[in-house]
């Protein structure tokens, strides 16, 4: 009885294990992908790095005043303000809206789509 419990607790460490690999995996993954991105656009590439910071590069990406990351603190309104950049980000690339739904709701995947794809930064469009 003891022998299956402790088989029971090992196989249940090694899929935290595994699951944590997976998530680091992914994480590396937006890290890189959203580095080469803020290159494309000609800014620093560790700006990804610094929460908050990543949202005013790319509200300047963009073309959307830098006081727009204080929109971002507001619950209801830091969604539409998210949905709007994610769009204007998708534009400034020259995609369109099915890269802003993208981009919206699964940004670990289209992150990296931008950065190692063939995408080309236009310019800010909201400008």
């Amino acid at each position: 009885m003891l022998s299956t419990l402790a088989q029971n607790n090992a196989a249940g460490s090694a899929g935290l294990i595994g699951i944590g690999i997976v998530y680091l995996a992914i994480i590396i993954l937006v890290v890189v992908g959203g580095w080469k991105m803020f290159v494309k656009a000609g800014q620093p590439g560790w700006a990804i790095l610094i929460p908050f910071f990543n949202y005013y590069i790319i509200c300047k990406m963009v073309g959307r005043p830098g006081w727009w990351v204080i929109l971002l603190f507001i619950p209801i309104v830091s969604l539409v303000m998210l949905i709007i950049l994610m769009n204007d980000l998708s534009k400034s690339f020259g995609r369109g809206v099915g890269t802003t739904i993208g981009l919206v709701l699964l940004t670990f995947i289209f992150i990296p789509i931008l950065g190692f794809g063939s995408a080309e930064y236009h310019g800010p469009s909201a400008a």
